[in-house]
């Protein structure tokens, strides 16, 4: 991991929200780091909380991105014993200092418990491919000591803060350098922008140098084309009522995960971070060699596991969004170009990440029950149609 700090840059920024601007894109151009809108930071000046606001991504966030939110509010909510997420986002739209400014990142209450100055939030690879492997509590004992917090799954927002709260009663935070959230991602933070930036980059890259010890890349082989495609944008067209981009994604790991035999087994234990199943739906459509007799089985699978979970939704559309074709790759499927795009480049993370968790004794994510949550999550939901 390059740690892209510049010195020149850092001393322009004017005042420490420009800081806390530059140190945010440093880490938002890092697509191993966050990925298409992932991963938050904030910085307290005050009784203000600056964070980042929905909708906006790490890589091109400026100024008017970061929401300003009474500190105190915030710490207030984190005392209560239960929130639902549409009284989350109407507290926190209610503690803004500035209405014009867009709603707090859902992990608003987390950043304000930390007691830091800066505090950054990734959904990095590395990090998360060693947590999703049956011993990945223990892997990260191995690179980190006791340098880190590790802290379980937990779903994201109020019940994560909460759960946080009570893991930190007794802490002193000045004993740890970050916290690490199994299945979801890492948090680092310091009194300086610098600094606590200086700890993502280390952290992330001591997991990265473990998976490159620990794990054997794919050689690059050079396959036929891609077989299938026509069939399955015809398929896909037709569940969702509308044409289809797809995009293939050929890198060694890509075409190393739809050679391994029981890849249909693997797809099922979740995604590379838990907010990646509204863009990639909770498993891909698998393509032997008759295309309409896979969609029919997603679509059998994915209406089982919606009847299984659901209390109350409305099932959403029981189209794939990506497809492994066996031996030659992935595709992402895409009601449009940038949609598309967005998908191909998660799967391509997702690809190398589940052949390297494989390595290390297996790929274990989320279970269905908890990717359902987020799946169906009115928050996240909010996102798409955002």
């Amino acid at each position: 991991m390059i740690n892209r700090w510049n010195e020149v840059d850092a001393i322009a920024c004017k005042d420490l929200v420009d800081l806390r601007v530059y140190t945010s894109r440093l880490q938002g151009v890092e697509p191993d780091l966050v990925l298409h809108g992932g991963g938050n930071t904030s910085i307290k000046m005050g009784n203000t909380l600056y964070v980042k606001g929905s909708g906006w991504s790490l890589d091109t966030i400026e100024r008017p991105g970061f929401s300003p939110v009474k500190l105190d509010v915030l710490l207030a909510m984190a005392e209560l014993d239960r929130l639902s997420d549409t009284e989350l986002v109407t507290r926190q739209r209610a503690a803004l200092l500035d209405e014009s400014a867009p709603n707090p990142s859902i992990e608003a209450v987390l950043h304000a418990l930390i007691p830091f100055t800066f505090v950054d939030h990734t959904h990095a690879d590395a990090v998360a491919t060693i947590s999703n492997t049956s011993d990945g509590e223990a892997r990260f004992k191995e690179i980190y000591g006791k340098r880190v917090m590790i802290v379980p799954y937990v779903m994201p927002g109020f019940e994560l803060a909460k759960t946080i709260l009570r893991m930190t009663r007794d802490l002193s935070w000045d004993t740890i350098e970050g916290l690490v959230l199994l299945n979801h991602g890492i948090f680092t933070f310091h009194a300086d922008a610098k600094a606590s930036y200086d700890k993502m980059i280390e952290l992330v890259g001591m997991a990265e140098a473990y998976l490159n010890e620990q794990t054997v890349a794919p050689e690059t082989e050079d396959v036929s084309v891609i077989p299938h495609k026509d069939e399955i944008a015809r398929q896909a067209s037709e569940l969702l009522a509308c044409e289809v981009v797809l995009k293939e994604v050929r890198t060694p790991y890509a075409i190393a995960l739809s050679k391994i035999a029981n890849v249909g087994d693997i797809v099922r234990n979740g995604q590379l971070t838990p907010e990646h199943v509204i863009r990639t739906k909770p498993f891909p459509v698998i393509i032997d060699r008759d295309v309409k007799e896979g969609f029919q089985k997603f679509q059998k699978d994915y209406s089982e596991y919606f009847r299984a979970h659901e209390n109350g939704e409305i099932m959403l559309d029981p189209c794939p969004r990506y497809a492994i074709i066996r031996n030659h790759g992935l595709i992402a499927i895409g009601r449009n170009e940038r949609e598309a795009g967005i998908i191909a480049d998660i799967i391509e993370h997702t690809a190398k990440a589940m052949v390297q968790a494989e390595q290390l004794g297996g790929w274990r994510s989320l279970d269905e029950k908890d990717v359902f949550a987020i799946e169906y999550w009115e928050l996240e939901q909010a996102k798409l149609k955002g």
